[in-house]
């Protein structure tokens, strides 16, 4: 597969970057000098000097053979333009944008074909709330993740050092007839694909794959204490402020958002009815203690300005605030807040380029997530008719060690799998693997998992 990115920003440059680890076709264009460097420097892709809305540039990087233009820049109006070119050099290519303006999303009718010939539109602040709602659904997670439109959720948690699990062999879930499965564990920089032998250790982060339904049941098994929420601090009106706060505007949680400009709060207030407009500054310790901080639920920190966030949310831990979810847009900063104690971590960028990756599949791919250090991934697919692990037990597939099936759904029911479960046709799979399985997956399940 070839794909062309136009923007060596860290979405473009990240989504590169896992695309020449699989030895994919890339061409990445970028008018810096300094990020075409660093791309020469590092990656194992073609990078070109230049605008993506140069036609001559679009046709050196091989825009008429190519399958996927990835339109990546910080800039609305240069993504735009590029699709559209790519539109009329390449009839066939599948054209992916990533789009922020809220006047351009609202204008819809703009991207069919008719016009500028965009196949995806992928706004970073849209599905960074949605990943924020997810997060409040199931409050001790630091990753929710949704499957088979929202039926399966794989959820993340961190095991905390006094935690009752730290030493459990994951094989006792079975025993005790827990319908759960869990997919994978992230160990510090490492991502194991467990088995039943593995044993929990203090400060995992582990995935568990459930039926929504069974959701409150499986958590009280794994000792996580997901009582309803009741109040909500949001820190930041920007558009992605906004846009939470809207949503929280029709539930029953008492929802306040702290901003310290003027005018944005005056805009805030006009556009909310039930959410509670703050004029001041998240890192006022006095503002915080008057709000009854120690009271909130969740507190979610998502101003413009990433160190402020990560202080904000350190100072309310402190103050006795019971969860906080914080904006961290710099990609290589969110090891590091982990490390401090921040576990919950939302970035505009890092939904991005989720949300782009999910279009780079043919075949039989319906969506896949990058797990948290990104070593690993969740997939969900489609089983063929043609695929060696059809109408067989799965205890007698071989199924590349460092990659589990975490669900199958058929139809209207949700199977956690066992060692005698058999996957059909048409079965939708939810697949855990490290990067370096895929290409024996690709053999196995004979769709072309082009990973990435």
């Amino acid at each position: 597969m070839k794909i062309i990115i136009v923007g060596a920003g860290e979405v473009g440059f990240n989504i590169a970057q896992r695309l020449s680890e699989e030895t994919q076709d890339v061409v990445l264009i970028d008018k810096d000098p300094e990020k075409i460097k660093a791309v020469t420097e590092d990656l194992d892709v073609q990078a070109l000097l230049g605008s993506g809305t140069s036609p001559q540039l679009l046709r050196d990087a091989g825009i008429e053979d190519a399958d996927i233009l990835v339109a990546a820049t910080d800039s609305d109006e240069v993504n735009l333009v590029s699709c559209m070119l790519a539109h009329g050099l390449n009839q066939y290519i599948i054209r992916v944008a990533r789009v922020k303006n809220n006047e351009f999303l609202a204008e819809k009718k703009l991207f069919g074909q008719d016009f500028l010939g965009i196949d995806h539109v992928i706004n970073p602040q849209s599905v960074m709330v949605d990943s924020i709602l997810s997060l409040m659904e199931v409050p001790g997670a630091t990753e929710v993740i949704d499957f088979v439109e929202g039926r399966v959720k794989l959820i993340g948690f961190m095991i905390a050092k006094n935690s009752p699990l730290i030493g459990t062999q994951l094989v006792t879930f079975k025993e005790k007839g827990a319908k759960l499965l869990i997919g994978a564990i992230v160990r510090g920089e490492q991502v194991v694909i467990p088995g039943g032998d593995d044993i929990i250790q203090a400060e995992d982060v582990v995935y568990v794959v459930i039926k929504k339904e069974e959701t409150e049941q499986a958590l009280r098994l794994l000792n996580i204490k997901a009582e309803p929420l009741k109040r909500v601090i949001i820190v930041g009106g920007g558009q992605t402020g906004a846009i939470l706060a809207s949503a929280l505007e029709h539930s029953k949680i008492n929802a306040k958002i702290i901003e310290k400009d003027k005018d944005t709060c005056v805009s805030l207030a006009e556009k909310l009815e039930r959410v509670i407009v703050i004029h001041g500054d998240g890192t006022d310790k006095n503002l915080l203690q008057e709000i009854n901080i120690q009271d909130a639920d969740f507190m979610v920190v998502i101003t413009g300005d990433e160190e402020k966030n990560v202080l904000i949310s350190l100072l309310a831990t402190g103050l006795g605030v019971k969860r906080t979810i914080t904006r961290v847009s710099n990609l290589s900063y969110i090891p590091f807040v982990s490390a401090i104690g921040i576990n919950t971590v939302v970035s505009p960028r890092l939904s991005a380029v989720r949300a782009i990756l999910q279009y780079i599949r043919r075949g039989k791919i319906i969506s896949v997530t990058p797990l948290k250090v990104e070593y690993a991934e969740a997939i969900e697919a489609e089983a063929l008719e043609t695929s060696d692990i059809v109408n067989v037990p799965l205890s007698k597939v071989k199924f590349p060690k460092g990659a589990i099936i975490g669900a199958l759904v058929r139809g209207e029911e949700i199977i956690i799998p066992r060692g005698d479960s058999i996957i059909k046709a048409k079965d939708r799979l939810i697949i855990f693997s490290l990067q370096q399985v895929v290409p024996k997956l690709e053999k196995l399940l004979t769709v072309k998992l082009e990973y990435f």
